[in-house]
């Protein structure tokens, strides 16, 4: 296809290139664009700010690019792992595992799919050459910092593949030190209390949502339509790790706007329940989500993958329960006017890496040494915490048999994906922001009125 990616040319800036995102993003959003064009156009100026905000709202013209490229490191086990599936720079951070330990780890699920093993690592050390430019850092120091990551990386799928161990590998605070040591010690700081006074408030001795803009009440109709979702999404909680029945009455539900840039559209919900006890301070905030297309399942064709999913809700839960090796005990799904939506807590401690504050290459190497553990993680844990019947067989043992002995070759082949895809999307970047403001996306037309 004209302006599809080709590693042996320089950098597109074609028309064809232009044609290409535009036909991308509309092949990809269409349905949501057409529910909630307001939603897009605002989505769109966010990713019109800078490169890196237009990668990571593109990961559909990401997977466009990495599908037509030859994949020497893909067979038959290798190119069918879970992923993460829009894995980038600011897609880490902590939150509290069902151990109740907190945990550094790799977070957003909503384009997790199964895919090849390299993509994830590929959309990772783009990001990074991306924010290196960004933060002004020479092409020879970008050079040096993405085989930080992928290095990393190798080295922790080798150790899994050797001794095993993925189920309880996690980053925590007794095993980090530095940036990420204090991303987690700022998690432990937050505590539920406060999270509830800054979303709810009073109402005689219950407590209720603050109406707002990412608040508003449901007519009767919607919140009996919630609410039977809700019991049915109760059904969907692993037996082992259900509570005791007081734990899940619901005390308030309001509707909430779709959550960053990546959900533009997406109808969404927010629930208060009891928490496991009647104290004023433990009650439990869900969301309610619909889920949406992942990008990676764009272009694999196996329908075997997309059929055993009943819809994208419950493969988001199910891919996270198979990248997590202790995932949020109220992770579940269910269905509202027959489309799927995906439940989780919202969690006091969560907490995202920051990268503002990062600036010189020795502040950002040990981090990415950091992100590349993680994501080895997983990817490995992955194959016993899913369906086997959906992966590759053990995971380490098969991104290992194409990596040994060629490690030194898989992490040049990353470092120069990533200077070139970097320029591509610095590029494309452009490219979109010309087809955006001479209105040549077709969903997100503006009417030129105040």
């Amino acid at each position: 296809m004209d302006g599809m990616l080709d590693p042996l040319k320089p950098t597109d800036n074609s028309p064809a290139r232009r044609d290409l995102i535009v036909d991308t993003l509309e092949n990809a959003f269409s349905d949501l664009m057409a529910a909630d064009p307001a939603a897009f156009r605002v989505k769109f100026r966010k990713m019109a700010a800078n490169p890196f905000a237009f990668y990571r709202g593109s990961a559909a013209l990401f997977y466009t690019d990495v599908s037509a490229m030859d994949d020497p490191w893909a067979d038959d086990r290798t190119s069918r792992v879970w992923i993460q599936g829009d894995l980038h720079a600011e897609n880490f951070g902590t939150y509290m595992d069902s151990t109740g330990r907190l945990v550094f780890d790799v977070n957003d699920f909503d384009e997790a799919y199964l895919g090849h093993f390299t993509w994830d690592v590929l959309r990772f050390v783009a990001s990074i050459a991306l924010m290196g430019w960004q933060k002004a850092l020479s092409d020879d120091d970008i050079g040096m910092l993405v085989p930080h990551y992928v290095d990393a990386y190798v080295a922790q799928v080798r150790e899994f593949a050797t001794e095993g161990g993925d189920s309880e590998f996690s980053l925590k605070l007794d095993n980090t030190d530095g940036t990420v040591h204090d991303v987690l010690q700022q998690a432990r700081l937050n505590s539920r209390a406060e999270m509830l006074v800054s979303m709810t408030e009073r109402d005689g001795y219950a407590r209720r949502f603050r109406e707002g803009r990412r608040a508003r009440r449901l007519e009767d109709e919607e919140r009996e339509r919630v609410l039977a979702a809700y019991d049915a999404y109760l059904e969907t909680i692993p037996e082992d790790q259900r509570f005791a029945s007081l734990s899940y009455g619901v005390k308030d539900v309001v509707g909430s706007g779709g959550f960053g840039i990546g959900s533009a559209g997406l109808p969404a919900y927010t629930l208060l329940i009891e928490g496991q006890s009647e104290a004023w301070d433990n009650d439990v905030v869900l969301s309610v989500k619909q889920g949406n297309v992942a990008a990676p399942s764009r272009v694999v064709t196996d329908p075997s993958i997309m059929g055993y999913f009943k819809h994208h809700g419950h493969r988001t839960a199910v891919s996270q329960r198979a990248l997590q090796a202790h995932a949020d005990p109220l992770l579940g799904h269910t269905e509202i006017n027959g489309m799927g939506f995906v439940v989780s807590e919202i969690s006091p401690y969560t907490n995202d890496l920051d990268w503002d504050g990062l600036t010189e290459p020795a502040e950002i190497a040990p981090v990415l040494d950091y992100l590349g553990r993680a994501t080895a993680k997983a990817h490995c844990v992955s194959d016993s915490h899913a369906d086997s019947t959906m992966g590759g067989g053990e995971t380490e043992a098969a991104i290992m048999e194409v990596l040994d002995g060629r490690e030194a070759e898989f992490t040049r082949w990353c470092v120069e994906f990533a200077h070139r895809y970097a320029a591509q999307a610095r590029a494309d970047h452009l490219l979109f922001v010309d087809a955006f403001r001479n209105n040549a996306i077709s969903g997100v037309r503006s009417s030129r009125r105040p």
